[in-house]
């Protein structure tokens, strides 16, 4: 085989790259060149060591609309807000997500009471906390006025574990965390 065939696999240790007559050295392999779709790449923040969040989401509450003119139709108010990283299956946090879609926030807080589900908990605890900031911070007037607009979730981080079984046997454990969206 020739060098210029081991060359064209790829292999890590050939440094050598034929070009006529003439041999070149490349440059040594580093890990910018690869790409790769492992969430353990992912962009993580230095300083504390946790994934970095979503940031467009929460970004729809600085929009700035142009003033409207007599005889718009009125253009509803909206806020958005989110909570990251729930250790909790966002297979799972769908089916809650879509439960109070539509509904209204006094409605949607009454149900989720009644929803003996670890998911439902955070639902909840994000639509008080999107409630009161429309209240302080968006100028909402009447908080009992408000109607849950989107409600979705989204994968989070996925850690990956090992579970030994007998006769040295592995099994992966997958740590799944997501992320839920809200917007009033």
């Amino acid at each position: 085989m020739s060098l210029r065939k081991i060359c064209s696999f790829g292999l890590s240790f050939c440094n050598l790259a034929v070009t006529g007559n003439v041999l070149k050295t490349l440059p040594p392999l580093s890990i910018k060149n690869f790409i790769s779709t492992s969430t353990a790449l992912k962009k993580i923040d230095q300083r504390t060591r946790q994934p970095i969040p979503p940031k467009k989401w929460l970004e729809y509450n600085s929009d700035e609309y142009p003033i409207q003119k007599p005889g718009e139709p009125r253009r509803p108010a909206f806020v958005c807000h989110a909570k990251f990283n729930i250790k909790y299956s966002p297979d799972k946090m769908w089916y809650v997500a879509c439960f109070v879609r539509g509904m209204s926030v006094n409605e949607a807080i009454k149900q989720l009471d009644h929803l003996n589900d670890k998911g439902a908990a955070y639902v909840k605890e994000t639509i008080l906390e999107a409630q009161r900031l429309a209240v302080e911070e968006h100028n909402v007037e009447f908080k009992s006025t408000l109607w849950i607009a989107d409600s979705r979730s989204g994968k989070g981080l996925v850690i990956k574990g090992l579970r030994r079984h007998a006769r040295r046997k592995f099994g992966v454990i997958k740590y799944k965390y997501c992320h839920y969206f809200l917007k009033l």
